[in-house]
C-alpha cells in the first residue's frame, strides 16, 4: 500500500508540475522555453512538492493524535495549535503595519516563524493547563479551552485591526501559493524526524490502544513516551501551518483513510496515515488551481469538501461509526 501511494504521489506531482494559471500547459514546454522552465523549477515544482510535505505533516499528526487519545475524532489542531497559530498571525499582522521596530524584527522572524511559534505556544499553554501528560481527559479539556480562548482574542485583534481580515482569511482558508524550496527543505527534514520518532514509539500506541492500565502493566513508561508523542504532534502541526495556513480535514481524514485499507499497527499507520494525507493535499491543490483556472479556489475548502465527504461516506457505509 505504501508503494501505491508513492507511485500516486509522483504521478500527482507530475500532473501539479503541468498546471498552470490557463490550466494544463504541459512538462514539454519547459525544454523550449527559459521562462517556463523558470516557472517550473521555482514555483510549480515546490508549491507541489510542498503540498504533498504539509499533507504528510498533517496526516502524521492526526494518526498519532487519534492514537494518543483514543479517539476517531481527533485531529491535529486538538491541543491549541491552531488557534496559537492564528493569533500569532494576527498580532504579526498587526505589529508589521505599527511599529518599525517589530517590523525588523518580523522580518527576521518572518510570519511563517511567528505561525509556528504560535502553534508551539498554544500546545505549551496546553500542557500547561492539564499541569500533566497523564490524563487525557484533562489534555483534551484543556485543549478546548485554549482553542476557543486564543481563537476569542484572534478576533479581537481582528476586529482592532479590520485591515488585516483579507490576509487571516487567507491563512485561515489555507494556501500552498507561496511554498518554495526553502519551506519543502524544512517540512522535509521536521518530517524524517518525526516519522522516525512516531515509527519507535508506535509501541506505546498499541499498548494505549488497549486502554492505559494494560498499557502500564506492559511496563510502557507512558508519561515519557506521551509527552515524546504529544512533542512530535506539536512540531508536525506548527511546521505544516506554518508554510500553508490552516488546512482543514486532512489530519482528521489521512488515517481513516489508511485504516479502511490496510488493518495494522500504529507504526506502519502512521506511514501510512502520513502518505495518505500527502496525497491528500497534493490532489487537492490541484484542483484548487484546475478548476476556476486562472482563478484558484482556496485549498482549504477543498480538503474540507473531499475529507469531509470521504468521512460521511464511511459513517454511512459503517451505520453512523468511523471505527
Amino acid at each position: 500500500m505504501a508503494t501505491g501511494l508513492l507511485l500516486l504521489a509522483l504521478a500527482l506531482l507530475a500532473v501539479g508540475a503541468s498546471i498552470g494559471s490557463t490550466g494544463f500547459e504541459g512538462l514539454l514546454a519547459a525544454r523550449h522555453d527559459a521562462v517556463a522552465l523558470q516557472i517550473l523549477l521555482d514555483i510549480r515544482l515546490p508549491r507541489t512538492l510542498g503540498a504533498w510535505l504539509a499533507g504528510a505533516l498533517l496526516g502524521l499528526a492526526g494518526a498519532v493524535a487519534q492514537g494518543l487519545f483514543r479517539n476517531p475524532l481527533a485531529d491535529p489542531y486538538l491541543l491549541g495549535s491552531a488557534s496559537g497559530a492564528s493569533l500569532a498571525m494576527a498580532l504579526a499582522l498587526v505589529l508589521l503595519g505599527v511599529s518599525p521596530f517589530a517590523t525588523a524584527w518580523l522580518v527576521r522572524v518572518g510570519l511563517t516563524g511567528a505561525a509556528f511559534a504560535g502553534a508551539i505556544g498554544g500546545v505549551l499553554l496546553t500542557l500547561l493547563l492539564a499541569n500533566s501528560v497523564q490524563h487525557t481527559l484533562r489534555l483534551l479539556l484543556a485543549g478546548v479551552i485554549v482553542g476557543v480562548v486564543l481563537g476569542a482574542a484572534k478576533d479581537l485583534v481582528t476586529l482592532g485591526a479590520p485591515d488585516i481580515l483579507s490576509a487571516m482569511q487567507g491563512f485561515n482558508l489555507g494556501s500552498t501559493s507561496f511554498v518554495g524550496w526553502t519551506a519543502c527543505a524544512l517540512m522535509a527534514g521536521v518530517w524524517l524526524l518525526c516519522v522516525a520518532v512516531a515509527w519507535a514509539l508506535g509501541h506505546v500506541l498499541d499498548g494505549l490502544s488497549l486502554g492505559e492500565a494494560t498499557a502500564q502493566s506492559l511496563g510502557l513508561p507512558l508519561p515519557r513516551m506521551r509527552a515524546i508523542l504529544i512533542l512530535v504532534l506539536a512540531l508536525a502541526t506548527g511546521t505544516a501551518v506554518a508554510q500553508t495556513g490552516m488546512i482543514a480535514f486532512v489530519g482528521l481524514a489521512a488515517p481513516h483513510l489508511a485504516r479502511s485499507l490496510v488493518k495494522t499497527t500504529h507504526s506502519r499507520l502512521i506511514l501510512l496515515s502520513s502518505l495518505a494525507g500527502g496525497v491528500l493535499l497534493m490532489a487537492a491543490d490541484i484542483l484548487a488551481r484546475w478548476l476556476l483556472a486562472p482563478q484558484e479556489l482556496p485549498v482549504g475548502v477543498l480538503t474540507a469538501v473531499l475529507g469531509g465527504s470521504y468521512l460521511l461516506w464511511r459513517m454511512h457505509k459503517r451505520g453512523g461509526g468511523l471505527l
